[in-house]
């Protein structure tokens, strides 16, 4: 009896030693990601920093850059396997008839606009001025939303597509009046600018929230890359909110910020892997912008089914729980 009992101990071991295996990425796998170098990268930044992609069994090399369309055009392009994006890409892809899926959101936050023309309190004083943005991104889809809330359109102001690391030197010289764009280009603005910025912050004009982005065809070779990455992000998640100033010092290190500059625009960030109604939501709307404003590849009329794109088995083999969609 003890010997049987002792062989179907061992079976159970050994199913669940299996099954554990299958959701690991196998030691040392080398995965090459690509991140917009911003507070919103914060949980694979943590990750990276605290040796918690390693812990998973993952060496994974970061490429940075200033935004997540040029993070997912190079994965696109083969020359990374994971990005962090925001849904303009995501829905740029999509249109294009590009295979990439959406694993997990990382973290959502408002856009907002610094103003260096002189006498605008409030949207409307807008009207006239040369606005920066960047084109293809989220802060694109901002600006023509940001617009809407004052009845204004793109014909009430002049447009100017920058990059986001030449909008304060832009603002700088007066060839450009504002600019529509994230963190940490509004508080470098306002570092540099001094008192002659301002800064424009209407609530609920955009959500704009960041991602984990893979093509279909590494999906289906790497799931167990996949997994783990997602894993260590959600490590990186807990630890973040765990150790609030100890997290703003290390994001802040990473991205350029002296971390008291960091802290006062915290709490602009949520900070959660999920999937959830929101992430579907913003893609669907930015989807329609697309259409609506001519934006979507082949003249597209209607909005891709996202659900498709969303792809949720990876966090689901991490916590189940965070799939809510």
């Amino acid at each position: 009896m003890t010997s049987h009992r002792l062989r179907l101990g061992f079976a159970a071991l050994s199913v669940l030693a299996s099954l554990w295996l299958t959701s690991q990425a196998h030691a040392g796998d080398t995965v090459r990601l690509a991140i917009n170098l911003s507070p919103i990268s914060a949980l694979p930044l943590i990750a990276k920093e605290r040796g918690l992609f390693e812990k998973h069994g993952l060496d994974v090399r970061v490429s940075n850059f200033t935004t997540g369309r040029q993070a997912l055009e190079t994965v696109l392009g083969g020359g990374a396997d994971i990005a962090t994006a925001a849904e303009s890409p995501v829905t740029a892809a999509t249109f294009a008839g590009q295979k990439v899926l959406l694993l997990a959101r990382m973290e959502y936050s408002e856009l907002k606009t610094v103003v260096v023309a002189p006498g605008v309190k409030d949207v409307a004083g807008l009207k006239g001025k040369r606005i920066g943005y960047a084109a293809g991104t989220g802060s694109e889809v901002y600006t023509h939303e940001l617009l809407k809330t004052a009845k204004l359109t793109k014909n009430d102001v002049t447009l100017v597509n920058l990059r986001p690391q030449d909008m304060i030197a832009a603002a700088a010289s007066g060839s450009i009046d504002a600019y529509a764009i994230w963190e940490p280009y509004v508080a470098n603005g306002r570092k540099a600018l001094g008192s002659k910025a301002s800064v424009l912050a209407p609530s609920n004009v955009y959500s704009e929230t960041f991602n984990v982005v893979v093509t279909e065809a590494y999906q289906a070779k790497n799931a167990r890359v996949t997994i783990a990455f997602l894993r260590a992000l959600l490590e990186a998640e807990r630890w973040l909110k765990a150790n609030r100033n100890e997290a703003i010092a290390l994001v802040g290190k990473a991205v350029g910020l002296k971390a008291p500059e960091l802290a006062e625009i915290w709490n602009d960030y949520v900070f959660e892997l999920v999937l959830d109604k929101r992430t579907l939501d913003v893609l669907t709307q930015h989807a329609q912008w697309r259409i609506d404003t001519g934006n979507a590849a082949g003249d597209a009329r209607a909005v891709p089914d996202f659900r498709k794109v969303i792809h949720s088995e990876a966090l689901k083999q991490v916590a189940a729980e965070r799939v809510k969609i």
